[in-house]
């Protein structure tokens, strides 16, 4: 039996990561005949069917199954390799998977992503914007951004890279009809609008006289996403808590009102995720010291 090519073995995976051979070339920069014929012709050198094709599906043959779970181990130790010997010369190099909270990566990492891709032309990088929290190991990151009062106990290791505040916001048109808002209690008259993921959810938490305690609302709105907040907040629908990177716009151009600023709980902790604490890949280093170094310049 002939070894398989590593082109072959890399178009397998990518069609049974992608479900679809359209995508996989999509991933690859090929097309999806070419990679078609490159998955028949790692099937033919195995002298194995490695995918059951319909007209509709793709599925994993018995034998297939077990190969991807090989493949892919030899694919990342190849890939890990390659980019230590490059790493010998000072220059990070690779794919680079990435997942970033979306109002995060939307709002305060997306105008600083150029800056950081002209600083590294050999880095090929992968986000994915999400407000829930991957699974690094099964999902096949790299490491994560997560933006958070508090990260859960896990096996993985959390690098605080700074703090981005947190403050409480309304319009002046919603603030013109509404009753007075002298201390986090007066809240309880207030329509809310509530980021449903926050960790905070229906309790707020608020700093009085130096002691930390937690205000219930009860939200008129509640989204998954809190750059949908922002439109609500514009239109006078209610007052909310939420991280400065979200409308720090808007406070600048008065659309919005700081409210409460001496009663804000902490901020919140912005951490780079990894899978190991030691002997980072050079490419997920160069993204943390990035992040690293924008927040603590104030960006």
């Amino acid at each position: 039996m002939s070894h398989p090519s590593l082109q072959g073995m890399r178009a397998f995976r990518a069609v049974v990561e992608q479900k679809s051979f359209k995508r996989a070339g999509v991933r690859l920069g090929l097309g999806g005949s070419a990679v078609s014929k490159l998955v028949a012709g790692l099937e033919q050198e195995l002298g194995v069917l490695l995918l059951q094709r319909t007209t509709r599906t793709l599925a994993l043959t018995e034998a297939g199954e077990g190969f991807y779970e090989s493949v892919v181990r030899v694919l990342d130790e190849t890939e890990s390799a390659v980019e230590r010997l490059r790493e010998q010369g000072g220059r990070p190099t690779g794919r680079l998977r990435v997942a970033v909270p979306t109002s995060f990566a939307l709002r305060w990492l997306s105008p600083r992503l150029p800056d950081f891709m002209v600083r590294h032309p050999g880095l090929e990088l992968d986000l994915a914007l999400s407000d829930r929290f991957v699974d690094l190991v099964a999902e096949r990151f790299d490491c994560a951004l997560r933006v958070s009062s508090a990260l859960d106990d896990s096996s993985l290791y959390a690098r605080r890279l700074g703090q981005m505040p947190r403050v409480l916001v309304a319009s002046p048109r919603y603030l013109k009809g509404a009753p007075p808002l002298r201390t986090p209690a007066d809240l309880a008259d207030h329509q809310t609008l509530v980021y449903a993921t926050s960790g905070t959810g229906s309790r707020w938490p608020f700093v009085v006289q130096g002691r930390q305690l937690s205000v219930p609302v009860t939200g008129r709105l509640q989204v998954d996403n809190s750059l949908m907040l922002r439109e609500a907040l514009l239109a006078g629908l209610g007052v909310t808590l939420t991280p400065l990177f979200v409308v720090d716009d808007l406070l600048a151009s008065r659309k919005l009102v700081a409210l409460l600023p001496q009663c804000m709980p902490p901020a919140h902790g912005v951490f780079g995720v990894t899978t190991q604490r030691r002997h980072l890949p050079m490419k997920v280093q160069c993204l943390l010291d990035f992040v690293e170094a924008a927040l603590r310049e104030g960006g």
